[in-house]
């Protein structure tokens, strides 16, 4: 398997498992924001859940068609919307959602074929290959979590 496949899907499903490990956070420690000002840990994690809707309907299905690549949504109301949406949601439904949407992402990973990872693509003026864009991602999260893991001692 590409390695960067590989790295990619590892972290996804460490991220399903360090979601699931929330599960156990009191409601104060759920509702605590990850810094002063800050979202707290259940808008953090609430955030990733139309972020990787959009992946997995408004990119992959695009990366290596003819077809142009949907315009992607306002990042500032998207986040809005999703952190507001997990301050009204139990922490259950938040986690739920998230490791049903993590889910599904990493089994449309697993479908892309090898090659693909190296080959380029363009969204608007940027140019990078599919082991890139997920790099990206990736950091994404993991500063996410270090934020939560930071908060959470």
């Amino acid at each position: 398997m590409n390695r960067h496949k590989q790295e990619i899907l590892v972290h996804y499903e460490q991220s399903i498992e360090f979601a699931d490990s929330l599960r156990s956070l009191s409601e104060d420690e759920w509702r605590t924001p990850i810094a002063k000002g800050k979202w707290t840990v259940a808008e953090v994690v609430g955030h990733f859940i139309p972020w990787d809707r959009f992946v997995l309907h408004q990119r992959l299905p695009y990366f290596f068609s003819t077809d142009q690549l949907p315009k992607g949504p306002d990042a500032e109301e998207t986040n809005h919307r999703a952190a507001a949406k997990a301050r009204e949601e139990s922490r259950q439904s938040t986690i739920d959602t998230f490791v049903s949407v993590r889910t599904a992402l990493c089994e449309a990973i697993e479908e892309i074929p090898e090659e693909k990872w190296e080959r380029n693509f363009t969204i608007g003026k940027t140019t990078l290959s599919l082991s890139e864009y997920f790099k990206g991602l990736k950091e994404h999260d993991e500063h996410h979590f270090a934020q939560i893991d930071i908060a959470l001692k």
